[in-house]
């Protein structure tokens, strides 16, 4: 008996030591958050993008990421309530133009998100890649939110997908937030990427400067691909939480049109199609993506 309970107080104290280190890591991304909030208080007010918005990215070794800092005229109350919902996730990540359908497996952590990406116009299910993503609410208090989408593989040999979400409440009832999108590649993935840069993808731009005279260029290689799908990523968030302030009948409409109107801010980056082909084919994607049920291809 005396062996049982010792064993049991070992098995307890380590978990709460794991629990206290899982806290106070936390206390400290926080804290880093606020820090980097600070120090982009210049950059949020001017900057490229005419929204408060910072975008950097980085490509280093097999590994190519995106990273958008972010103010939005959103509670934080509602953001949280948004963004710890598996479903809602599904609501947003629908509106960028290479999703065609999203599925969670559950309303709460823990839950997987089944994500069907392709091309930029209408595709047939069995046609398109799934994305298995493992849907973890890392953190969920009143002064902090942290959230990690992450899915093994991807197309074009494509590996180890990360969707990183942290937010805080800052001054204005508004809320401050960091996205990371990544992902990784070898070999393989890197030829098959060159060569969609060097035919399909030939002429696209990421926000990167990489010259300014005579005119500005930026950057069309990997880091360019993965700020554009970050960008695509943070402006969904921002649209679905703006179609909030709409009567619910209306918020789908709302969203589609504040997304496709925000990316044609960033033409030379992010101009697709015609604005009617986009929402046909957005509402057409909705639809199925409510009526059928999810299945791997």
């Amino acid at each position: 008996m005396k062996f049982i309970l010792t064993l049991a107080f070992l098995v307890l104290s380590a978990s709460d030591l794991t629990f206290a280190t899982e806290a106070a890591s936390n206390e400290s991304n926080a804290a880093k958050l606020h820090t980097k909030y600070a120090a982009l208080s210049q950059e949020l007010v001017k900057n490229q993008y005419g929204r408060p918005l910072y975008l950097e990215s980085q490509e280093a070794g097999n590994k190519v990421s995106g990273s958008a800092y972010a103010l939005l005229d959103s509670s934080f109350a509602a953001f949280s309530a948004t963004l710890t919902k598996p479903t809602l996730w599904c609501e947003m990540l629908i509106l960028h133009i290479n999703t065609k359908y999203c599925r969670a497996t559950a309303d709460a952590a823990p839950a997987n998100l089944k994500v069907n990406i392709g091309k930029k116009t209408p595709q047939d299910l069995p046609d398109t890649f799934l994305l298995d993503f493992l849907y973890r609410l890392v953190e969920a208090s009143p002064n902090y939110l942290a959230v990690r989408l992450s899915a093994e593989k991807g197309p074009l040999s494509t590996t180890d997908y990360l969707l990183e979400l942290q937010a805080i409440p800052v001054a204005g009832n508004r809320t401050f937030m960091f996205l990371r999108y990544s992902y990784g590649f070898g070999t393989t993935g890197r030829l098959a990427m060159q060569t969609y840069l060097a035919t399909l993808g030939r002429g696209k731009v990421g926000f990167t400067k990489v010259a300014q005279d005579p005119r500005p260029e930026f950057d069309s290689g990997m880091r360019g691909t993965v700020e554009r799908n970050t960008m695509r990523y943070y402006l969904a968030i921002e649209a679905y939480l703006a179609s909030l302030k709409q009567p619910s009948e209306n918020q789908l409409n709302a969203r589609l049109n504040h997304w496709f109107d925000a990316t044609e801010q960033y033409p030379e980056q992010l101009h697709e199609v015609d604005k009617a082909s986009y929402l046909e084919m957005k509402k057409d994607e909705y639809q199925r993506q409510q009526t059928i049920p999810s299945r791997a291809n």
